[in-house]
């Protein structure tokens, strides 16, 4: 099969340091051409991949301090997708919806794998415009929002097996990994961790847009007892961070997609303490893999019990659910029904303003998840 992956330019393929969707889309790729598909990555200069690399543009837009205009890249990226469009049997777009007026009007198979929140009130009106776009959402709680949309499926992300070591030890320190932002509530995790009497280490990176919420909300907090800030580290460093903690942190206040750090934590044997908000009830498996909670107080009391809980059966749940393999050929199953089900070239093309009949999979298709 002929496939090509379209990877938003803010990071390379995989990430330096920082960055979900790049490192799913890194993973996706490599099974895929392990798999023996004839993968086409669209993606940052600075990537790193077995597959075939077009880059729009030389380095990852994030840390190239000289990029002002951000967007002009992905049109760049854009015209290239489709400039080549007909050389693929399917394209597989992880840019959000920046390509919905070209993808919808091409004749070649097309999915796009949302990996943001759909709760905001604008993108309803988004997807009644574009009701015949082919999506899949990375958890059933995603979706919601607009449950109406052209769903395919639900993938859950998945690692390579090898990607991090189990760690069977019980650690000494509690773990806040991702970002510093207001929907993150690191906040928190300090009050959980000083609560606890345990100590607690951040590693978390601070966009430009979340500076003020920084300076203002957290780095105070940041001086209380047992609190360490490392700041923002890389895939190489995880391993040992997040196997070396007693539990991950995850008291987020938003309604999370997946939440990719969860599953890391997993498969280093460390055990999850995480707000019952978005996908969380979906990939934490409760008293299992860690607790569910819904306050500091409960939040506390979990980290209390969590020594009694099996790191064994933390990296066996991981094993069972979410490793590459199944996430890729969860997606091949969707490639080859959306090939299958593509529009004959007589029947549409650039000309077509919507959709003609037999070009949507609609939402009861939906792939079964194993």
């Amino acid at each position: 099969m002929k496939i090509a992956q379209v990877s938003p330019l803010y990071e390379s393929v995989p990430p330096k340091l920082y960055g979900g969707t790049e490192r799913v889309v890194s993973n996706l790729t490599e099974e895929l051409v392990r798999l023996g598909h004839d993968v086409t990555l669209f993606a940052s200069g600075d990537s790193r991949t077995s597959a075939k690399l077009v880059a729009p543009c030389s380095q990852a837009l994030r840390l190239d301090a000289d990029c002002r205009d951000q967007m002009a890249y992905h049109m760049i990226l854009l015209d290239q997708v489709f400039e080549r469009i007909k050389d693929f049997d399917i394209v597989h777009f992880h840019i959000d919806y920046l390509h919905y007026p070209l993808s919808r009007r091409a004749t070649t198979a097309h999915v796009t794998t949302l990996h943001g929140r759909l709760d905001l009130p604008e993108l309803a009106t988004l997807y009644r415009r574009f009701p015949d776009v082919p999506l899949v959402s990375i958890s059933d709680a995603q979706r919601r929002p607009i449950a109406s949309a052209n769903w395919q499926g639900t993938v859950y992300h998945g690692l390579p097996r090898d990607l991090y070591e189990f760690h069977p030890a019980t650690g000494k320190y509690l773990a806040f990994l991702g970002r510093i932002s207001p929907e993150k509530r690191v906040d928190r995790a300090i009050e959980i961790a000083c609560r606890s009497g345990l100590p607690l280490k951040i590693a978390a990176k601070v966009d430009p847009a979340d500076r003020k919420y920084y300076e203002q909300e957290i780095r105070p907090l940041l001086d209380r007892p047992g609190v360490e800030f490392i700041g923002e580290i890389g895939e190489h460093q995880k391993s040992d961070f997040l196997g070396n903690a007693l539990a991950l942190l995850f008291p987020i206040d938003w309604p999370e997609p997946f939440g990719l750090v969860m599953i890391e934590a997993m498969a280093c044997g460390t055990p999850v303490v995480a707000w019952e908000c978005g996908s969380v009830p979906e990939v934490l498996d409760e008293g299992v893999t860690g607790f569910l909670c819904d306050s500091i107080d409960r939040g506390a009391e979990a980290v209390q019990c969590i020594e009694r809980l099996d790191r064994g059966a933390c990296r066996r749940h991981f094993e069972s659910r979410f490793l590459v393999g199944r996430m890729a050929r969860d997606y091949v199953g969707i490639y080859e029904r959306l090939i299958s089900k593509s529009e004959p070239p007589e029947t549409a093309g650039y000309g077509r303003s919507h959709p003609g009949p037999g070009s949507v999979l609609h939402s009861g298709d939906r792939l079964a998840r194993p």
